[in-house]
C-alpha cells in the first residue's frame, strides 16, 4: 500500500467526479447536494516507470505495484458539526487515512449549484477547516470525559492523557489545526492514538475548468496563495476533461495530454504530492519471479521494511543486500551489480532509500 487519501470539500464541488477519474470506480455523480451518502471506496495502481523499466530487465513472471486506496465521503457544509446537512457521522470513514485532499471549486456553471451561491475557494476553504477543528473537539471532548473518570479512581496513565488532551485543545479553540502540535514519546503515542482529522496532512485539489487549466485565473490565483501562507501543497486537475480521458484508451490519453500540453497524469500528480508531504520512499523486491515495489516513510530501517513483507523477516532478520536503481539499471542485471561489487550487504541500522531494490536475509 502506497498510502491512503481521504477526499473531502463542499457539495457539489467535484469530490465524485475526480474519484471516478482517478479510479475509475463508477461513483455517482450528480448537479445536486449529497449524492454521495455511503463512502465510496477505489484502490487504484501506482504509476511507477522505474518498476516497468526493471521489470524489462528481468522479466518477472509477476509484476506487483505498490497501490494508492482513495476515500469518498460526503460534501461537508456549514453547521455540520450541529447536524446541518448530513452532519458530520460519515467523517469517522477518513479518520484513518494517511492523507487528506480538500477538492476545492475552482470553475464556475451555472447547472450546478453552490452552496453560498458564488466561487470563493479561500471562503469555502475556511468551512471546511472550521467544521473538521469542531469535529475534533468533539472526539476529543468525548475523550475527556472518559479518561477524567479514569483519573479519579486513581489510573496513573490518565493524568499524562489529561495532560495532551488539554494541549491539543488549547490549540484547536485557536483555530489552529491540531497539526500544528508537537509531540515526543509518550505524548506523541497518546496524540496519535486521537485519529483526530486535523492531525493528517492535507493538500488541497483545485477543480478548474478548462480555460483555467493551463493559466492561473482569479480562482486558483487565490486558492494557491491561501495554501503557500498555510505551508500546503495544490494539485490543479480538471475534474470534467480527466473523466472525458477515463473513456479513452492509454495510448490516446497520453496524446490528448500533450496536445494540451499536460504533463503527466492527473493521478500522477495527486500521488507525487501525496508522496512529498508524508515522505514517502518506494524500494523492489525480486523473489521468486516475483517483481514488487513497497512504499516505506523515509528514513525506515531495514528491519522495518522487511516486516512491511512479512513480521517474521522482521523477526529473523539477518541483512540486507542492496543494489540502488541507478547501479542496477547501468549494470542490467543483479549478477554484474556483483561482479562490480555495487551491491552492498547492510546491517539493522541501514536506512532504506527511494529506489532501493533489496534481497533480505533472514531466520526464523
Amino acid at each position: 500500500m502506497g498510502f491512503r487519501c481521504g477526499i473531502i470539500g463542499l457539495p457539489n464541488v467535484g469530490k465524485s467526479t475526480i474519484f471516478n477519474a482517478l479510479t475509475a470506480a463508477g461513483a455517482e455523480v450528480a448537479s445536486y447536494r449529497f449524492c454521495t451518502i455511503d463512502p465510496n471506496i477505489g484502490i487504484v495502481a501506482v504509476p511507477d516507470k522505474r518498476l516497468e523499466t526493471i521489470a524489462n530487465l528481468i522479466h518477472p513472471k509477476k509484476m506487483i505495484p505498490t497501490t494508492l486506496e482513495f476515500f469518498d465521503i460526503a460534501g461537508l457544509v456549514k453547521g455540520a458539526s450541529k447536524g446541518e446537512g448530513l452532519g458530520n457521522q460519515f467523517l469517522d470513514n477518513i479518520r484513518n487515512v494517511d492523507a487528506i485532499a480538500h477538492v476545492v471549486r475552482c470553475f464556475e456553471n451555472e447547472n450546478v449549484a453552490h452552496d453560498f451561491g458564488s466561487i470563493d475557494p479561500v471562503r469555502d476553504t475556511e468551512v471546511i477547516n472550521t467544521e473538521l477543528i469542531l469535529a475534533d473537539l468533539q472526539t476529543l471532548e468525548k475523550r475527556m470525559a472518559k479518561t477524567e473518570k479514569m483519573h479519579r479512581v486513581g489510573a496513573k496513565e490518565a493524568a499524562l492523557e489529561l495532560e495532551v488532551y488539554r494541549d491539543v485543545q488549547t490549540v484547536l479553540n485557536k483555530g489552529h489545526r491540531a497539526g500544528t502540535l508537537h509531540a515526543n514519546g509518550e505524548k506523541e503515542t497518546i496524540f496519535s492514538e486521537l485519529h483526530l482529522l486535523t492531525a493528517r496532512p492535507v493538500f488541497y485539489v483545485a477543480n478548474v475548468d478548462q480555460r483555467e487549466l493551463k493559466g492561473e485565473g482569479r480562482c486558483l490565483k487565490a486558492i494557491t496563495e491561501w495554501a503557500a501562507k498555510e505551508g500546503n501543497k495544490v494539485v490543479v486537475i480538471c475534474g470534467d476533461l480527466e473523466a472525458e480521458l477515463a473513456e479513452l484508451k492509454e495510448e490516446e490519453r497520453e496524446e490528448f495530454r500533450k496536445e494540451l500540453g499536460l504533463e503527466g497524469s492527473s493521478l500522477e500528480r495527486l500521488i507525487h504530492v501525496g508522496y512529498e508531504i508524508l515522505s514517502l520512499v518506494t524500494f523492489y523486491t525480486t523473489v521468486s519471479s516475483e517483481l514488487r515495489a513497497w512504499t516505506v516513510p523515509r528514513g525506515t530501517s531495514a528491519p522495518k521494511a522487511a516486516g512491511k513483507i512479512h513480521t517474521d523477516m522482521e523477526r529473523g532478520f539477518i541483512r540486507a543486500e542492496v543494489i540502488s536503481y541507478s547501479d542496477f539499471i547501468s549494470c542490467g542485471s543483479e549478477h554484474v551489480a556483483r561482479e562490480k561489487g555495487l551491491l552492498r550487504s547492510e546491517g539493522k541500522d541501514y536506512l532504506i532509500h527511494d529506489g532501493d531494490i533489496v534481497h533480505f536475509r533472514f531466520n526464523v
